[in-house]
């Protein structure tokens, strides 16, 4: 099975493409709408602001391919910011407009009695326990690393959260579109068997 991870110059290509390879599954690097488009199923890694990201998938139409993607019904992951671009918009460093694949906005940690970033380890907590995402697991800990977090405008598309300070997103999908807040390259055996699980619905 072949995977492409979209490279529009910010993401961890690397640590994602290596958990993609150490499943078992092909990974493709690749900027290539139709390299993008004729894979079984798609990631969208990203490090760093969301209007930067934006700019740089608006430079290479990208943002168009990604909305192809969804439309077409083509299994799609974001992760980390790749999660927070799916969304309609950001209040990072202004205001943007994202691809709006899902319905919602990036807002940043409010000020409080934790540290922003939030980074570390946090305990998932499932929302639909059901969903084939979570097929074999228990509620465990992953690993996060954000300033901002996304408020869901359907409630639905709210797979699992996470408690710091306030209920945050940490894991949405809706039809073949999901998004995991936390980085699960990087979250040990929960992290893997929840990507895996991903690659088990391309």
């Amino acid at each position: 099975m072949a995977i492409s991870i979209v490279d529009y110059g910010m993401g961890n290509l690397h640590s994602v493409t290596k958990a993609v390879q150490r499943l078992g599954h092909e990974a493709l690097v690749t900027g290539e709408r139709e390299e993008i488009l004729s894979a079984d199923g798609i990631i969208l890694p990203g490090v760093g602001a969301f209007g930067d990201a934006m700019e740089q998938l608006r430079e290479t139409s990208l943002d168009s391919v990604m909305q192809e993607a969804a439309d077409a019904g083509k299994p799609l992951l974001g992760i980390c910011l790749g999660m927070q671009l799916l969304f309609s918009r950001s209040e990072e460093h202004g205001n943007h407009e994202g691809l709006n694949i899902l319905p919602g906005s990036v807002v940043r940690f409010k000020e409080g009695d934790y540290k922003v970033p939030h980074m570390g380890w946090n305990s998932l907590q499932f929302a639909k326990r059901e969903h084939p995402l979570f097929a074999g697991l228990e509620e465990g800990h992953v690993y996060f690393v954000h300033s901002y977090h996304v408020l869901p405008e359907a409630k639905a598309d709210l797979l699992a959260v996470t408690d710091y300070g306030q209920p945050v997103t940490a894991i949405v999908g809706r039809g073949s579109v999901y998004g995991m807040q936390f980085h699960p390259e990087k979250s040990g055996e929960m992290g893997m068997s929840l990507l895996n699980n991903f690659l088990s619905l391309t």
